[in-house]
């Protein structure tokens, strides 16, 4: 399998924007298999079958709704099914949880070491997946003027995407 080009983390994340999303789904799709290869570990078909479903739009679902569609596709009716799969695509940097939502969204740059920005729609649950080196930057800044040290930042902005905010704010 030819490598797929790893994505950069600092690039405009296509949810808030008009995109061929066939593409992007695709290209994650493959960047995520060329990082199970990496590492040595297997995109079995239920992990595949998540990511897939993740990988569908650009917000985040919950467990529940990714079992959801997993038992209709013959996957398995157990919460421990989709659990699982999301547990392993999290630890291989595959999916993102997102705290906030208690919920999941695929990386849209798998592979590549990155600590990204969230932006969450409240009103249509839509996430951009952004860079976030500035605004770790800052936060730093000011954990070390207080002299605390980070040891794990989650940073999740809650807000209207475009299409939602061009709305009456209720999307």
């Amino acid at each position: 399998m030819k490598p797929a080009t790893p994505a950069d983390p600092h690039a405009t994340d296509p949810a808030f924007r008009t995109h061929d999303h066939s593409h992007c789904q695709g290209d994650a799709l493959a960047r995520a298999e060329d990082v199970a290869e990496q590492r040595g570990v297997r995109l079995t078909p239920v992990r595949r079958r998540a990511l897939e479903i993740l990988l569908e739009a650009h917000r985040a679902m919950g467990a529940y709704e990714v079992l959801e569609r997993l038992a209709a596709d013959g996957f398995g009716h157990q919460p421990p099914v989709a659990y699982r799969a999301l547990d392993f695509l999290v630890e291989n940097g595959l999916v993102h949880r997102i705290r906030r939502l208690n919920a999941f969204a695929a990386c849209m740059h798998p592979g590549v070491a990155h600590a990204p920005v969230f932006l969450i729609c409240r009103a249509c649950d839509a996430v951009a997946e952004t860079g976030g080196d500035a605004v770790r930057a800052a936060l730093e800044q000011v954990a070390t003027a207080q002299g605390f040290v980070i040891e794990r930042a989650n940073v999740e902005a809650l807000g209207l995407c475009p299409a939602c905010a061009g709305k009456d704010a209720g999307c």
